[in-house]
Order: structure tokens, then sequence, then C-alpha cells
């Protein structure tokens, strides 16, 4: 055999076993993080693994009961507040033999619950799943058999941990910072609820009670407006466009997503009117983009990547067996002010009286 056909041969587990001196019994229990394996071993095993460049097989290792694989479901990948939460799942298992592949299955719940599937049937481990529109029923019948996560939705279950903001205290932090600059006509633009879905409590759903009862706290009740559209930069672009050119245009926008609310700042500058002198405009997330110099977007921070880091701490202990009672946590949010916010102008009235 020559030398490109060794380099081209796979290297196995006798062969890791060989190199270190030790049975393929021990290295199959280092792979496995068995208990009962000494430091020294683990040690032995590893630097074998590393001179040799062995990668254990994805395909044999299910067939031993675990692949070391975490399935991701996102809606898309534009959303850069998914980009937090990856960051988050990313540094909690960087030490850690995990694999992360991400599924970005489209906003569908047919195509959602079809990724989903297909996860299951690759034999991943564990799945987090953020803000899935596909089926409650279809999640309950994966999460029965598969750890998962769920970020976003406060709906609880006995079967999966979830993850989520306390949106309706940011709604609430958003209406208050609006009034208190003399806002009254404040919109809300929050994402379309999941049909037929049998989710209850979704991120949009929380942040729309939020901000009404926000508005009828300070006796707005009869200014409050929630608009429908996509998280996307076209969906808060039509929906700014509709606003902006309608009966009665608001002199203030919150978004329930960032991606969404740059949308809305695109068609308001399309128009020719100025943030914040003609609309004062904030965003959800907080995401790196809100903190631009030339955006300076007023967002509410929901601490992506603690939420990615906590959904993957959770989900490795379920798949571990480490805990396997249900947990819901929930993150606390904060309203970072940034130049997007400011007094109406002064012929569009004083205050909220």
């Amino acid at each position: 055999m020559d030398a490109a056909a060794k380099r081209a041969k796979r290297v196995t587990i006798t062969d890791v076993a060989r190199h270190a001196g030790v049975s393929t019994a021990a290295v199959s229990k280092v792979l496995r993080n068995a208990y009962g394996v000494s430091p020294a071993m683990q040690e032995r095993v590893r630097a074998a693994m590393a001179e040799l460049d062995y990668r254990p097989h994805a395909a044999a290792r299910g067939m031993r009961g675990r692949t070391y694989t975490i399935g991701i479901l996102l809606d898309n990948i534009r959303n850069s507040f998914f980009a937090d939460i990856l960051d988050g799942i990313r540094d909690e298992l960087h030490d850690s033999d995990y694999t992360v592949l991400i599924g970005a299955a489209g906003f569908g719940a047919d195509d959602q619950a079809r990724t989903i599937r297909s996860m299951v049937d690759r034999q991943m481990d564990g799945l987090i799943l953020v803000a899935p529109s596909s089926p409650r029923s279809e999640v309950l019948s994966m999460a029965a058999t598969t750890p998962t996560v769920v970020i976003g939705h406060h709906d609880e279950s006995d079967v999966y941990d979830s993850v989520v903001d306390a949106d309706g205290v940011g709604a609430g932090l958003v209406v208050d910072h609006l009034v208190s600059l003399g806002h009254r006509d404040i919109v809300l633009v929050a994402a379309h609820g999941t049909r037929n879905s049998r989710w209850r409590r979704t991120p949009e759903a929380v942040l729309s009670s939020g901000y009404l009862e926000a508005m009828a706290r300070h006796g707005l009740e009869g200014h409050a407006r929630v608009v429908q559209a996509a998280y996307s930069d076209d969906g808060g672009y039509k929906a700014g466009l509709r606003l902006m050119t309608g009966d009665r245009p608001p002199t203030a926008i919150m978004s329930g997503a960032d991606v969404a609310a740059l949308g809305i700042y695109r068609a308001a500058d399309e128009l020719g009117m100025r943030v914040p002198a003609d609309l004062s405009l904030v965003g959800y997330n907080n995401t790196a983009i809100a903190a631009l110099t030339a955006v300076q977007l007023t967002s509410v921070d929901q601490a992506g990547q603690t939420m990615g880091a906590t959904a993957a701490r959770m989900l490795i202990e379920r798949v571990e067996g480490t805990r396997d009672r249900p947990m819901q946590t929930t993150m606390t949010p904060r309203l970072v002010v940034r130049r997007s916010t400011t007094a109406p102008r002064a012929e569009e009235g004083s205050g909220p009286h």
C-alpha cells in the first residue's frame, strides 16, 4: 500500500488503542465519558487520538447510544439576534465533545416540523428550538423521546425545558420610556401569531399583552395599536410604510425585533422622515447592529448570549441524565436607550393628558 493510500485510510478505534497501548474497551469508555475512567487514561487516549487525527464516526457512535450532535432550529439566519443565541450555545459547548448542527427551516410550520423530524431521524442527542412555529403537539411528541429545550415560548411542559425573556416586562419598559418623553400614539409591530399551532404564550403574544397593559396603565388604551409583521427587514419595511402613510401616523413605533425595526427605519428614510425627529423608534433584542454609530437604536436587551448558554447547559443536563425534572428559566430584560428616541414634535402634543 503506498503512502497516499495509507493517508486516505480512516483511523479506527483499534488504531487508537494500539497507539495508546490500551484495550479498545478503554478507548470506547473514554469516547463515552464513561464513569470510572482515570484522568491518566483519559489523557493517554486523547493524546493518541490527537496524534492520529482520529475522529469518531457519528453513525457508529449513534449505534452505541450517542452521536454527540445537537440540532438547533431557527426560522432564518438573517435575524442577528439568533447570532447572539448561537454564540452562547457555542461558548457553553466549546470544551465538550458536542457538535452543533443548524437547521434554518423558514417560517412555515410544516417546514419546521419536517426539519425537527429530520434531526430526530439523524439521532441527534438533543434539540434546541428557537421560537418554533411548528405545532406544539409535534414538539411535545419529539421531546418525549429526544431531550429538547424551547427558547422563546412561555408555554411550560413536563417533557421539555424552556428559556424565555420576561417579554411583558420588556414591553412595559419601552412604553414607560416613550410616555416619559411625551408620546401618546405608540404602535407595537409584532410578529404574526402561529395559527393552529396550539402555542398560547408565544413571545409576541406575551409582548403584546405587556404593551396593552402598559398603555392602559398610562390611560392610553384608546391609542393602543398592534400591527402584525414578520420579524424581517422586509416585514418591518412594509409595516412602516403602512403606518407612516396611513390616516393616523404614530409618533413612536416599538418593534418586537431589531431586524424589523431596521426595516421601519428604511421605510421612514424613504418617506423623507427623520429618526427620531419625526419618529421615535425602539427595537427588541439589542443586537450588535443596534449599537452601530449610524443606527444607535434604542432597544430592549434580552441577553441573547446568556439565553443560548443557558439553553445548552440545560439540554446537556437532560442528555447526560443529571436532571430529569422540567425547568423554565426567565431572563430579565433591560432597556438600552440610544439616539433613536426623543420627545415628539411640539405640534404632536406635549404629553399624555
